[in-house]
């Protein structure tokens, strides 16, 4: 394997499925059994949820004029269901979890304790990251950086519905062409949307390698593991 720790961030819409909103058990069910695969190639694996099939924040404070922070607060509630749904599936594919969250909810998960953390993936279990970094202003893609950054992890694995990054949108143009490799400069600099900007520098100044990727295709999670092609690689170049 190529990397021994990853982090791997899945958007709350890849949760539910064709249907956009909620949460499809069948999706859950392909990614809990793709993650057991990971998890059986010997790869430690930490995972960040987003919650946009549940609610979104910076939407809610746009559309329905809601106080930002509340906005973004109740966001980071839909990112804890999304996390305990997937680690109900996990538990049921024979996968040993924890879910840890920013906002202390002692009933349903344990606090965010960096070492405690490393140390639940030190013995072969996978860590579900919910509520984001606890702090309203910031999206699950800065969150799932920064706890990339706190367990040591060697890359991010962006978990998406296309084969990679692309130079525009290939679900509107076919001639859109795929990108092998880019530098974060190059992602901040051409607006491409792989992580939101302060997430992509973040991980710039850690040197922490974004790997984009079709989460659809089936064994592409353990692909990317090995070091093999299957998406876009944002590192220093």
């Amino acid at each position: 394997m190529k990397y021994k720790r990853i982090l791997l961030k899945i958007s709350g819409e890849a949760l539910a499925g064709p249907a956009g909103y909620g949460l499809d058990g069948v999706v859950l069910k392909r990614i809990a059994q793709e993650i057991k695969d990971v998890r059986a190639s010997g790869v430690e694996l930490g995972i960040v949820c987003g919650g946009g099939n549940i609610f979104r924040g910076m939407k809610a404070a746009v559309e329905q004029g809601m106080d930002r922070a509340m906005a973004d607060y109740m966001g980071m509630l839909a990112t804890v269901q999304n996390s305990l749904a997937l680690q109900d599936y996990l538990e049921r594919a024979e996968v040993d979890t924890r879910v840890m969250t920013a906002i202390e909810m002692k009933e349903v998960a344990e606090p965010f304790i960096p070492r405690r953390a490393t140390r639940h993936l030190e013995k072969g279990r996978v860590v579900i990251f919910a509520a984001g970094t606890g702090n309203p202003y910031f999206t699950t893609d800065t969150a799932a950086v920064l706890r990339a950054a706190q367990i040591d992890a060697q890359a991010i694995f962006k978990a998406t519905d296309v084969d990679g990054v692309f130079d525009r949108d290939p679900q509107k143009f076919k001639d859109a062409v795929r990108f092998d490799t880019l530098s974060y400069l190059q992602v901040l600099d051409r607006g491409l949307k792989v992580l939101d900007s302060t997430a992509v520098s973040l991980s710039m100044d850690n040197q922490i390698p974004i790997v984009v990727f079709n989460m659809e295709v089936p064994g592409n999670i353990v692909r990317a593991a090995m070091g093999e092609n299957v998406g876009t690689t944002v590192c220093d170049s």
